[in-house]
């Protein structure tokens, strides 16, 4: 059993039966990670693994500081004995860092994972960012407007999302250009 494999077995176990939303979510996130595969070459296996992971954090089961990265990295790192870089990028997945800020936790997250290289940050942001919570494509601008709708403005989401938003394009336009070339 491959990388990826394993990942999407891992993601089902944790997500499909709690959180079935959740779980289409995810299952279209690897799906766009696949459309990747030309424009990231042999870092490809490696982002739709983790693009089948980002959201374990969100897990029940997983549950502890309400930061669903840095619980999935912990779970990935210390049950899973996941390679760091893929810890790496679910720790620091879709601009976690700045909901690590809003919630208080972002001493934790440097302190215990390397963010990964920007290029492969772009990707899995690129993959999460334009799939709908039901797994279908979206365009990034909506699927921030739809975030915002359904995290009120206390919320360290609703901040997370006002203060990343230049990162969540950025990351899509470059991806995009990639595509096109």
């Amino acid at each position: 059993m491959g990388k990826v494999d394993r990942a999407c077995a891992l993601a089902r176990s944790l997500l499909a039966e709690p959180l079935p939303r959740r779980w289409a979510h995810t299952q279209g996130v690897a799906a766009t990670a696949r459309r990747l595969t030309d424009v990231l070459g042999e870092q490809a296996e490696l982002i739709e693994a983790a693009a089948w992971l980002h959201d374990i954090g969100y897990s029940p089961a997983l549950v502890e500081t309400g930061l669903h990265a840095l619980d999935g990295a912990r779970y990935l790192r210390d049950v899973a004995r996941a390679e760091p870089m893929l810890c790496g990028l679910v720790a620091y997945h879709t601009g976690a860092i700045y909901e690590a800020q809003e919630r208080g936790l972002e001493s934790q997250l440097l302190d215990e994972f390397d963010p990964p290289p920007t290029e492969l940050s772009k990707a899995l942001t690129y993959c999460d960012i334009t799939t709908s919570p039901d797994g279908h494509d979206i365009d990034v601008r909506e699927r921030l407007d739809d975030v915002l709708r359904r995290y009120g403005p206390d919320d360290p989401v609703h901040r997370t999302i006002r203060k990343a938003r230049d990162f969540y394009l950025a990351s899509v336009r470059d991806i995009e250009a990639r595509l096109a070339s």
